[in-house]
């Protein structure tokens, strides 16, 4: 009797390790998944970033070439009112 009693407590006992490593490595393999996730959001964000920053460039661009046809224009303009003045 006192065999069949060690032996269930011993074979209960290595059930609750296996158990409990079991859970270990879910945990590890969630944490593991998450930093995944977060590495992906990193990555997704760096790349939102730089995109922006495109954006911005090509807007200052625009910006400059629409001064710069706004100041070809009056200078036309008022190239023209100087040739009808003179005549």
């Amino acid at each position: 009797m006192k065999k069949t009693i060690a032996v269930s407590l011993v074979l209960t006992a290595a059930l609750g390790l296996a158990a409990c490593n079991n859970a270990a490595n879910n945990a590890a393999a969630d944490a593991n998944a998450a930093m995944g996730a977060v590495a992906n959001a990193a990555d997704n964000t760096a790349g939102a970033v730089g995109n922006a920053a495109g954006a911005v460039d090509n807007a200052a661009g625009a910006a400059s070439n629409a001064v710069d046809n706004a100041a070809g224009a009056a200078g036309n303009a008022v190239d023209n009112a100087a040739g009808n003045a003179a005549n």
